[in-house]
């Protein structure tokens, strides 16, 4: 192998190394989050392969604009609103709750365009 080709298999290594370590940054989800999302996903749009796409494209897309720990906290909120009662109430009326909600639904509605509607046309 000559030099040069070493050289440029070096560096093109080393440039795929720091792709994939930004990448692993920027995707901070852990897998069963990204499979719990698919599966409930799939469970209200289908149980078919194309469901399997969208729904893994929306929780990429997701991750990609929604750090996990506001994820987690917008998910909770969510979840808590569910309820009944004084602490529910306090989940629902709550100003600061209401923005943490807001941005993951911005991150879904990006999500839903991404994945679902790009596939329309």
């Amino acid at each position: 192998m000559s030099r040069a080709l070493g050289k440029g298999l070096l560096v093109a290594a080393c440039l795929l190394a720091g792709a994939a370590a930004a990448r692993a940054e920027d995707n901070d989800y852990p897998t069963e989050a990204r499979a719990d999302y698919v599966f409930g996903c799939m469970a209200a749009n289908g149980q078919t392969r194309e469901a399997l796409q969208k729904c893994a494209c929306s929780i990429d897309a997701i991750a990609a604009l929604l750090p996990y720990d506001k994820y987690v906290q917008a998910s909770t909120i969510l979840s808590m609103r569910q309820g009944i009662g004084q602490r529910s109430n306090e989940f629902r009326s709550t100003k600061l709750f209401d923005d943490k909600v807001a941005e993951l639904r911005r991150a879904q509605a990006e999500a839903e365009i991404r994945c679902y509607r790009a596939s329309v046309n």
